[in-house]
């Protein structure tokens, strides 16, 4: 079982429109709300695909109430704490031709007694993870390291940890030894002032994935270096592209890493393919799984 922590989770709403022009009125063509935050997008993506999951964070408030519905609704499993901040939502309004254009909110702050509880629940559900997943943004009042606190309890009891964040939030989790952290290129620039994911890696995780978009990733592994890259470009919604590749490394965890990141890249693209962050594109799947393209030793 695969357990997702989401520090700062949200109600996604995507807004389609023919073109987006600012300080003007638009009509909306069509309108999706889902419960999001880029743990609970991982554990939507592993249940898809038939991979046990159980998906963690803390929520408040009405929209709290419109993520649990939500996540019943698809069947995804999950125990969401009550806390007194209230949830976020972010925008994602999707333009024909330039694509998505992405409002966040920043989230209620979360007390020191809440994320207390919080780690109270990961703790509890540890020992039946095969692989702990902290993905995201930490909300304010959280601790800068919290996802190495999560990083440490994990390796304590033996349960590889990935991690999707950034800023001093990457760095610390890098620090406590987190498996696999998963930076795009802007956060790695940002935490070590470095485009080589070796950098990262000097700072003491395990392994560091790099996202380069439509490029595919580049990654230092304890293999070695590698690059992976999709046969093509996919069009589509980008949203949530990094969380199936995500949801791909740790499904594969303990294979070789070239497989690994070719399942990465290909979950990725499939998601790009998909209407909505969380989900895959099967038929894209099927088609570019096995054509990425990766070299290393």
């Amino acid at each position: 079982m695969i357990l997702t922590v989401t520090g700062n989770p949200a109600l996604d709403v995507s807004y389609r429109v023919a073109e987006l022009r600012p300080g003007q009125t638009h009509r909306v063509r069509t309108v999706h709300e889902r419960a999001g935050g880029k743990g609970l997008n991982v554990s939507r993506v592993l249940h898809e695909r038939g991979v046990p999951t159980l998906a963690l964070g803390p929520v408040g408030g009405i929209l709290g109430d419109s993520l649990r519905a939500d996540l019943a609704e698809a069947g995804v499993p999950h125990e969401l704490l009550p806390v007194a901040a209230p949830t976020r939502m972010t925008i994602a309004v999707l333009d024909d031709d330039a694509g998505a254009t992405l409002f966040t909110e920043p989230g209620g702050p979360l007390s020191e007694v809440d994320w207390g509880r919080l780690l109270a629940v990961v703790d509890r559900h540890l020992d039946e993870a095969s692989v702990l997943v902290c993905s995201g943004s930490l909300p304010p009042g959280a601790p800068v390291d919290g996802y190495a606190q999560l990083v440490e309890r994990a390796r304590r009891v033996g349960v590889p940890a990935v991690v999707d964040t950034s800023g001093p939030a990457l760095l610390a989790a890098a620090a406590a030894g987190a498996d696999v952290v998963k930076p795009n290129l802007d956060e790695l620039r940002e935490a070590v002032g470095s485009d080589d994911p070796a950098a990262l890696a000097e700072v003491g995780a395990g392994a560091v994935v790099v996202s380069l978009g439509v490029d595919g990733v580049r990654a230092h592994t304890p293999e070695g270096a590698f690059t992976a890259r999709p046969p093509h470009r996919v069009p589509g919604n980008p949203t949530g592209a990094g969380d199936a590749a995500v949801a791909a490394l740790a499904h594969t965890h303990g294979l070789p890493w070239a497989e690994r990141l070719r399942a990465a890249v290909a979950w990725s693209a499939a998601a790009v393919a998909a209407p909505l962050a969380g989900s895959l594109d099967a038929d894209v799947l099927a088609e570019v799984v096995d054509l990425v393209e990766v070299s290393g030793p």
